[in-house]
């Protein structure tokens, strides 16, 4: 039904525990790449601190395999719940450093050859993982965050920076930021994972999203409808996507903000009244996705 719609990234997320049931990204995604072809995926975001740095490298590796070299791998810090962190022993306030080694020993393993590290949380000698990623010298790294430490680590170690619940001001300044701390040749890319509701009616729409998010994280979004998120009827869809677009975004992840019973309709209207909408905007250059 994805690729039909025109979709051009599946996107997935994942908690190990959370307010409301939540699967495992690599799963989710491995379910997709059975039922697709044509569309990357892309897990936005695997929570890179509560997995091994070795057993992540691995599973990604498999994954691109397994979706022929479809995957963008998207990693972020998590933190909001201690409790999925204790479950997996591992300190919350431990998940940047372990975050940024993970990533060290993640770019190493990949090469397919023996490699060995010795850092602060993995010391090994002569280590390989094959088969490689399909995807030389391996899937795009998207990283995840809001503060200065992710930008650092996006402009150290990323491809990509994809901040959520982000304003089109912020996600400039923070591209600008990125890049003037990024010493590799070639510049981060920038997304947005852009929570969107779109209705007929404008009210409508923001009281389905504000029921949405309230239900997910547990706190009132009435404030911050306006600022972080793409609702309200077609026009305005369109009009807050392209304000992202502008700001530098050259990848969205729609993720609908919507409850259950309007779930199948706001992702079938984004598709079939936004999304065209943008492509005549934009030409094909743009990759315009769901979550």
């Amino acid at each position: 039904m994805l690729e039909a719609q025109g979709w051009d990234i599946v996107a997935a997320g994942e908690h190990v525990s959370f307010n409301l049931p939540v699967p495992n990204t690599f799963v989710s995604l491995a379910a997709a790449a059975a039922t697709t072809t044509r569309v990357q995926l892309m897990s936005t975001m695997t929570l890179l601190p509560l997995y091994p740095a070795g057993l992540a490298a691995k599973m990604a590796a498999a994954l691109d395999n397994v979706s022929g070299g479809r995957l963008l791998f998207g990693v972020g810090l998590g933190g909001e719940n201690p409790n999925e962190f204790a479950a997996c022993a591992v300190p919350v306030r431990q998940r940047g450093s372990r975050m940024d080694e993970s990533l060290k020993v993640i770019r190493a393993l990949w090469s397919g050859e023996p490699e060995s590290f010795d850092g602060r949380y993995y010391s090994f000698e002569g280590v390989q993982i094959t088969p490689t990623p399909l995807q030389r010298p391996g899937p795009p790294i998207w990283v995840a965050g809001r503060q200065d430490a992710a930008m650092r680590r996006a402009a150290a170690h990323g491809d990509g920076w994809m901040p959520y619940m982000y304003s089109p001001e912020m996600l400039a300044v923070s591209l600008d930021t990125i890049n003037s701390y990024r010493e590799r040749p070639k510049p981060v890319q920038a997304g947005v994972y852009l929570w969107s509701c779109v209705h007929e009616d404008r009210a409508t729409a923001v009281e389905y999203a504000e029921e949405s998010l309230g239900d997910t994280y547990k706190q009132s979004f009435s404030s911050m409808v306006d600022t972080y998120l793409a609702v309200g009827e077609v026009d305005d869809v369109v009009r807050r996507t392209m304000e992202y677009i502008e700001a530098g975004a050259r990848t969205v992840i729609f993720r609908g903000a919507a409850p259950t019973s309007y779930a199948a309709q706001n992702l079938q209207m984004l598709a079939t009244e936004v999304l065209p909408r943008l492509r005549a905007a934009l030409g094909t250059s743009q990759e315009l996705v769901r979550g």
